[in-house]
């Protein structure tokens, strides 16, 4: 029996009609996914629910998962690392194999994939790989981050662990620097909500710091006029926020960092470099030589470079997909639409036309927080998706419920993927 409340929940809207269920689908049919993020595991768990029959492996070379949304939350003193990790050993009741292994090259031509001691066959294969840092467009970004004096934390793990140590240990009179790089990267409002969090640890001790943010981008991208407003009325003495501030070179032995026009000295640096998708895509031949991101069709989600392959997440290239954002829930929701596009293909057939959501929480303080939601669809015409017209919200305000709403969104959608 169909649950309707988990396919709306999948960010899909469809009519029953059009889902052909099969107790014989492919039996033999194994399809990888590559990447064990908030896209990845959610293509698999939604492909497990449509088919209960072929073979589904996940590769991934971490051991658990640590959630990139609500890490900022640990950097801000509101949870623990413990609350964002989660073991994958739970995927093992869904029948989806779980290998711990890293992967060296993708041979399309052939259907296999090179990992460290094996290779592994596919029939259908999903990248959800994520981003790629580019550390070598800022002097001396490398050497910084190397000895481990400079962290960007933008990858949830040991960096979001180190960073928020380091703030937790923060000291009366310290500078603190968050640098933003030009978009797009991964979750546009990240960045702010994390000066906010970090703001109000410090006003919560009483402390005489600043929080200094460069950003490359000529204003803020994302809920710039709730965040100037929490900043105005909470933090007018903690946060100086400095637009079109592209960061071109650190020095980690003296603590500067430099813009085009300006210096500035700092006691913690949170360097958020430049991204781009992983070398592995380029190297597989998936990214054509000019690009960052790779191209797919908006329509199955498969790659323009090979059609047995799916890309989606945040390597995925907007020029391409269309002007959604580098989310989560962006990720979770092409993953449950590219699962569709997969059992379809499995069975046959024409797949349903996509669907999409996203829902963004950021906090500003402790206890308020701001969203922005939208709804997205594909559009034929422009072979892209695009978000539907009166289907999109920005809060107004901050509040209380919202903060609270943002925790038990992201304890939802974990159940959904991991227990």
């Amino acid at each position: 029996m169909i649950n309707r409340r988990k396919l709306l929940g999948a960010g899909l809207s469809l009519p029953f009609s059009s889902l052909v269920f099969s107790k014989n689908i492919s039996k033999n049919a194994h399809i990888v996914i590559i990447g064990a993020g908030w896209g990845g595991l959610s293509f698999a768990r939604t492909l497990r629910y449509l088919d209960k029959n072929c073979r589904i492996t996940i590769i991934e070379k971490e051991k658990k998962f640590i959630s990139c949304p609500m890490s900022n939350w640990v950097i801000g003193q509101i949870k623990s690392m413990d609350e964002i990790t989660f073991s994958y050993k739970n995927l093992a009741k869904y029948e989806i194999s779980f290998l711990n292994d890293k992967v060296k090259f993708i041979d399309s031509s052939k259907k296999r994939i090179h990992l460290k001691d094996k290779i592994l066959a596919y029939d259908k294969l999903v990248l959800s790989t994520g981003i790629e840092m580019d550390y070598n467009q800022i002097i001396g970004l490398n050497e910084a981050y190397d000895s481990n004096k400079v962290l960007s934390a933008w990858k949830a793990g040991e960096e979001t662990s180190a960073l928020s140590n380091n703030i937790k240990n923060i000291e009366d009179g310290n500078n603190i620097i968050i640098s933003i790089p030009l978009s797009p990267y991964r979750c546009p409002p990240g960045p702010y909500e994390r000066a906010s969090l970090i703001a109000d640890y410090i006003k919560s001790k009483n402390l005489k710091c600043k929080v200094i943010v460069l950003d490359a981008n000529q204003k803020i991208v994302s809920k710039g006029g709730l965040f100037k407003k929490a900043w105005n009325d909470y933090y007018k003495d903690i946060i100086e926020y400095h637009p079109d501030k592209k960061v071109i070179e650190i020095n980690a032995r003296e603590k500067k960092i430099y813009t085009d026009f300006d210096e500035y000295n700092y006691d913690i640096a949170n360097v958020i470099p430049a991204q781009r998708a992983p070398k592995l895509l380029k190297i597989s031949g998936l990214i054509s030589e000019n690009k960052k991101w790779a191209s797919i069709n908006p329509f199955d989600f498969s790659s323009t470079e090979n059609g047995d392959i799916y890309i989606i997440g945040d390597s995925t290239d907007r020029s391409s997909v269309g002007s959604v954002p580098k989310s989560g829930y962006i990720a979770y929701s092409m993953g449950k639409a590219t699962a569709f596009s997969v059992y379809f293909s499995l069975l046959e057939k024409n797949a349903p036309s996509p669907s999409m959501i996203n829902t963004c929480y950021s906090l500003v303080s402790k206890q308020e927080g701001i969203s922005v939601s939208a709804i997205y669809e594909y559009n034929k015409e422009k072979n892209k998706i695009v978000s539907i017209k009166n289907a999109s919200g920005l809060s107004p305000n901050r509040s209380h419920i919202i903060a609270y709403n943002a925790w038990d969104w992201a304890q939802a959608i974990w159940s959904d993927m991991l227990l």
